[in-house]
This record gives structure tokens, sequence and C-alpha cells, in this order.
């Protein structure tokens, strides 16, 4: 295992308009905040939310860009079933351009709202039956029923190519959606042909679990091939039938042709989470693994790993197959480790770089963000969900227990002792 250094820590309390005068009492390193709205139990709503993907600015070595998610929401269960609370319904998800200063301070350079194919801003809130539905209720913070938003997106992960478009994938459909430098979609795929472009994702995705859809997206150094990994085994072909609870799936995507391929991954435990890749190669990436606990708390894994597909078998199947590849006349999801390798399937090959867990004692339950800033750095960025939680149906502040601090976007420089590449 490669050994992990502390180089620096930046805590960045994301501002759209950062100032000179900081009058606020955080310590240099900390960038000025605001809060969105303060709700009547006084939680305050911030403007962070910037963890749910990062990625590097394909121009530009001191700067990457960053994602939040659909908005800050809560876990609820209301008159009309399970759901979420979305105490800003109207939230549009943004992605943001940061420079990294030779000092260490972070600062904002513009900020991009994502927006339909009209130039529209959309919401983070779900969306309809046949268009990706997870099947949850949307309630605002009064327990009211929301509707339904057929754009909505859980962004969750980001790339930037050089021409100034992203492509950003999410947890709801799954989506992919190619968004231009103004943020405005460009063509959106996903696994039910309600997309535009004409194109679709492999059936069997839509067998995500909710909420637990394209966590990661990386693009070739090439800029020819999208690879997104799944956060978490999918429910195939349902939640009830599946055994092999440490199997996700990545798939790349050529984006010129459309042509699809899948790989398996074996995570280390069930139900961790697949939250980001990177691109090292064409082949080779670095992919976070991580369960939903704190330090302290109860937190076990919070690694990054180097993987490589050559090694591994392309599990695609029927493109147009609801249950994908079987064997043993059972899905994927529904064979050991040992039945697949009996059958000659092999799950990508995983060296360990880094346990942040406990290399720097890593206090926030999620590690969304992968920054590959050169062979030995990397950037690491956590999701601070707005600085909200949820506590039996009402939306709560979020703080971290190591130190009962409101947890905030931070950003982790980080030295390997090896090269990546």
């Amino acid at each position: 295992m490669h050994t992990l250094q502390r180089l620096s820590l930046i805590t960045l309390m994301i501002s759209s308009t950062l100032c000179a005068d900081n009058s606020t009492g955080l310590s240099p390193s900390m960038l000025p905040f605001s809060v969105l709205e303060q709700l009547d139990n006084g939680t305050e709503i911030r403007n962070g939310g910037f963890g749910s993907a990062m990625t590097a600015h394909p121009n530009h070595p001191d700067r990457f860009y960053a994602l939040t998610d659909r908005g800050p929401n809560a876990k609820y269960t209301g008159p009309q079933g399970k759901g979420k609370k979305f105490p800003m319904p109207a939230y549009t998800p943004k992605i943001s351009e940061y420079r990294l200063n030779k000092e260490g301070s972070v600062e904002m350079i513009r900020e991009i709202q994502l927006k339909d194919s009209q130039g529209n801003r959309i919401t983070g809130l779900p969306n309809p039956a046949g268009m990706g539905s997870t099947g949850e209720v949307p309630y605002d913070n009064n327990g009211k029923v929301l509707k339904t938003d057929p754009f909505g997106l859980d962004s969750e992960g980001l790339v930037a190519l050089k021409d100034g478009s992203f492509w950003v994938s999410d947890e709801y459909g799954p989506h992919i959606v190619h968004y231009n430098a103004a943020g405005v979609e460009l063509e959106r795929i996903n696994p039910f042909g309600t997309g535009t472009g004409g194109r679709k994702l492999p059936a069997v995705l839509a067998n995500r679990r909710a909420n637990r859809g394209m966590e990661g997206l990386a693009i070739t150094p090439d800029e020819k091939t999208l690879v997104g990994i799944m956060q978490s085994t999918l429910f195939n072909p349902s939640k009830s039938a599946i055994s092999n609870k440490n199997l996700t799936r990545i798939l790349t995507f050529d984006i010129a042709t459309g042509e699809t391929h899948q790989y398996l991954y074996r995570q280390e435990a069930n139900s961790l989470s697949n939250s980001e890749i990177a691109a090292i190669s064409n082949t080779e990436f670095l992919v976070i693994e991580r369960d939903g606990g704190f330090y302290g708390s109860n937190a076990q894994y919070k690694r990054l790993y180097k993987i490589d597909l050559r090694t591994a078998s392309d599990v695609s199947g029927d493109f147009s197959d609801p249950q994908g590849l079987r064997i043993n006349e059972r899905t994927l999801e529904q064979n050991s480790w040992a039945e697949l390798a009996s059958a000659n399937i092999q799950p990508v090959t995983k060296t360990l770089v880094a346990d942040v867990l406990n290399d720097i004692q890593y206090p926030h339950d999620k590690l969304e963000g992968i920054w590959i800033r050169n062979s030995t750095t990397v950037g690491l960025l956590n999701d601070d969900d707005f600085a909200v939680s949820a506590n039996g149906g009402e939306v709560i502040q979020k703080r971290l227990p190591a130190d009962d601090s409101v947890d905030s976007n931070r950003l982790y420089m980080i030295q390997l002792d090896s090269k990546l590449y």
C-alpha cells in the first residue's frame, strides 16, 4: 500500500461572491460562505454542496471543477409514502470552477447553473415515472407534495472537456447528460429512451438501487470514452433476489458511436459505495470506495484504489435485456464471485493506493471528489450536503462527530509516495 502524507488542508466554505474583506472570523484557509436559507428551527442551509464530484480543468493545471448534488434534502415519510424533504425545491444543481493559488487559498472563478435544452434552469427534484423515477415522493419542508421534474438531476459525476463542455452523470435514471459551456443541455442519455438524441444506456442499468445510480464519471485522456461507475450493487432482478452485494458495475461509453461495454468491480464489503472515478490512462483509473460512516464513530472504509480494465471480462450481454448477461441462468448479481470465476468472468484488478480514513483521520462521512493534479498529487473533496441532515423527518444541521463542527466542503491535497503514472 502506498503511504499517504497530508500536504495541506484547505477548507472551502464556498460562496458565489468572494471578497477580500473577510469579516467572518474564519481562519485564513477558509473561504467566506453565505447562508442560502435559515429554517424555523435555526438550521442554516449553506451554499456548499460542491463535493458531489470534482474534476481537473483540462486546460489549466491549477484549476478544477466541482459539482453540487440535487440540492439540500432530508429523508422523510409523508402521507404519500417514503421520500425526501426539499426545503429549497427550486434549487438548481451547479458546476463551479476554482483556482488553487500558490499560497494554498482557493478562489472561485465562475459558477454554471445547469439548464434544459431550452435554457431553463433545472431542479434536483425526482423524475416522473418512466423517466428515471426512484419511487421516492418529493415534499417541501412543510410536508406538502411537490411536482416531479423530467429534467431533474441528482448530479454526482462530472467530466470537463477541452472544448469547454461537460458531461454529468446522476443517481436518478441514471442519466448521463452533455452540457455546453453555459450549462445548457446538449444531449441526455438514459436506459429508458426518454432522453434526447436517440441514444440509450444499457437497459440493465435501470435496475439501479434508488439513489445509488451512476455516482462517478470519468473521461479517457483522449476524450473519446466516458467511464461511469455505479455506486452500489444493482437490484437485478430485484432487491430480494440478489445475493452478491459487493458487486457493482463499470460502464464505458464511446462518445462518437454510442457503443458501450460493462465490467465488474468487487467491493471490499457488502453495500459500500463507489463514489468517484478519475482517469489515469485510457484503461487505468482511480476509484473511491467508501462507507457512510464518520471517523471515530462507525466508519471503516474510505479508500482509493487504482484499477485496470484490461484484465477484466466484458459482461455487457444483450444491450436491450432488462436483466443483462446471465450466468447459470441467473443475473450477475445473483452469482457468487466463485461462480463467476468458474464461468471465466473476472472483475477489474485493484491496487490499494491510500487508506484515507486512517491516514489523515478523515472526519467526513462522504468522500466523493477526486482531482488528479499530477502523478503524485491528488485532491480529495467531501460532500457536505449543504450542511444539513435529517432527524425524524426534520431538516437539521449536519455536524461532524469528531468535533461537533458543522460539516463543510474541504479540499485535502495529498501526496502519494509512488507515481500513479
